[in-house]
């Protein structure tokens, strides 16, 4: 029997380990392999029947992928997951999972900018037309529905801006009129935020970010409930995706670390937020997490904790130039994309054209993703680059 244990930071050292099955070994160990020997014909056939849960052909997944899969569908409270090469290949493949020529998706405004990129290229070339909705739409996404409509998909909170989403009441509506729920939890990890217990069918992670944890993987999973999960696992399968086993090794260890790795980072992001308020070319922080973001009610009530990853919003006197001077001042907060390892990461956000159904009528966004150095070091950096933008 599978035990279950009341608290996310045990389960997180537990689930999706057996070391009875491996000679003892803590984590399961690496599989590398593409072909699967049976012993005979009568074997084959029943690993065909059952392929998407047992080891078939490699690109389907070995006993250390499903033991990752599983971990994380039973931290989140899903029913099973699919790993997959990354996080953008969890979102094209949930999406493509639901739609065909002819039907209509509605998607955050504040999405992903890979997502809107895939709904804007290929699905309107496959004939699927997507409308964009404001993030504090709620209920009122009944009045966007179509008979047509197959996916209502969320972010919350949203990419770049980070807004709220009202998750319970979207789904609710989206459910009555028959569209399939997915939520990107990227943010939330399946420790904060448990899409399932809100009615969501399919939940999305970029496992990149904190469940690997050290910037040197590249894998995404899509957890489903009961009623969707061969979808998505056939829709993954078709596209030809594979999560290398390198790869699930390297989540698997980083799954590990990730409860108390998160506590760093969300304490470092709100120290941040509280220094960043007292600088005056400040307008405002953008962390759901901070009492002063306009989604805190909806945080406080939805999630059970916060990650590293925030932004913060200048006035709008601020320039172009000031903003480059501030971002290439600081030497701890590296320039790169992504976010979720343990090192602290800058990015300025250019928002014209990741909006469509909405518009961003503020100053300049900086995206912060606070690592596991000492707050003070990280704050001495951010002054390092105040101080820049001021002698511009």
């Amino acid at each position: 029997m599978k035990r279950r244990f009341d608290h996310p930071e045990t389960a997180v050292l537990h689930y999706g380990r057996d070391p009875e099955k491996y000679a003892g070994v803590v984590n399961p160990p690496i599989y590398r392999g593409s072909t699967i020997l049976f012993p005979n014909i009568e074997a084959m056939h029943a690993a065909e029947r059952n392929w998407h849960a047992e080891p078939y052909y490699g690109r389907h997944g070995t006993p250390p992928t499903f033991a990752f899969e599983q971990a994380i569908a039973d931290l989140e409270g899903g029913y099973r997951a699919v790993a997959v090469s990354s996080g953008v290949a969890a979102i094209t493949s949930a999406l493509s999972a639901f739609v065909a020529s002819g039907d209509h998706v509605l998607m955050v405004d504040t999405t992903y900018g890979p997502t809107r990129k895939f709904c804007e290229s290929l699905l309107r070339r496959f004939g699927v037309e997507t409308t964009y909705y404001p993030p504090n739409i709620g209920a009122g996404i009944a009045d966007l529905m179509r008979p047509n409509t197959r996916v209502v998909y969320l972010e919350s909170p949203g990419s770049l801006t980070f807004e709220m989403q009202d998750v319970p009441a979207i789904a609710a509506a989206a459910k009555a009129k028959g569209a399939a729920v997915i939520l990107d939890n990227t943010w939330g990890t399946p420790l904060f935020f448990k899409p399932f217990s809100c009615n969501v069918d399919v939940s999305i992670h970029a496992a990149t970010k904190y469940i690997v944890g050290h910037s040197d993987a590249l894998l995404g999973v899509i957890v489903a409930n009961a009623a969707t999960f061969m979808a998505v696992k056939q829709a993954a399968a078709l596209y030809g995706h594979h999560a290398a086993p390198d790869d699930i090794y390297l989540a698997q260890r980083g799954l590990r670390t990730m409860a108390i790795r998160l506590e760093r980072h969300a304490a470092n992001a709100l120290a941040l937020c509280d220094w960043l308020l007292t600088q005056p070319e400040v307008s405002r922080v953008l962390n759901p997490a901070h009492p002063s973001d306009p989604g805190h009610a909806l945080w406080q009530r939805d999630f059970t904790g916060a990650c590293g990853l925030f932004g913060f919003v200048l006035h709008s006197n601020i320039s172009d130039r000031q903003v480059t001077a501030l971002v290439e001042a600081m030497t701890l907060f590296g320039l790169g994309f992504s976010w979720g390892g343990y090192e602290s990461l800058v990015l300025p956000v250019n928002l014209s054209s990741l909006r469509s159904a909405t518009r961003w009528q503020e100053g300049p966004v900086v995206r912060l993703h606070a690592g596991l150095e000492h707050a003070d070091d990280l704050r001495d950096d951010l002054a390092r680059g105040f101080a820049a933008l001021r002698s511009c």
